[in-house]
């Protein structure tokens, strides 16, 4: 690492954490500025990748979401976090729903992390609620010929 990056080192979390607000804040162009500089500062960190995938997870491009979590897992096989964002992918996809409430399942009953196990609950009773949700008379998916 360069003399000049050495400086910003301890600005690695700042950057992280201002990178989930963008994206948070809709703002997708600062949020991946962000999280190019925190993997600047610490490359061996998988953490600016899952903000990637972050990224990817909150526009519904699910497959590409889907393959950065993955890549985490595979380096970080006990990612929770990447662990708990794939099974949210997966349960909004119709062919990989049960793998993914699978994983969501997991995270909420045996991660250790309290903001793990709520979001996990919450996608949860969101799978619950919308996913699965059988269509109403009105819904226009269940016309009767």
């Amino acid at each position: 690492m360069s003399h000049t990056l050495s400086h910003f080192k301890e600005d690695f979390y700042l950057l992280l954490e201002a990178g989930f607000i963008a994206v948070n804040s809709a703002d997708e162009d600062s949020a991946v500025k962000l999280f190019r500089a925190s993997e600047l500062l610490s490359p061996e960190n998988t953490l600016p990748k899952i903000g990637f995938g972050y990224v990817h997870l909150c526009k519904l491009e699910l497959k590409q979401a889907s393959a950065i979590f993955r890549d985490v897992i595979s380096k970080e096989p006990e990612n929770e976090m990447a662990k708990t964002f794939l099974g949210i992918c997966m349960s909004l996809m119709p062919t990989e729903l049960a793998k993914g409430e699978k994983l969501l399942s997991e995270a909420a009953e045996n991660s250790k992390d309290q903001g793990i196990k709520d979001l996990a609950n919450t996608a949860i009773n969101f799978v619950d609620t919308y996913v699965k949700k059988a269509p109403s008379p009105v819904d226009p998916q269940k016309k009767k010929h």
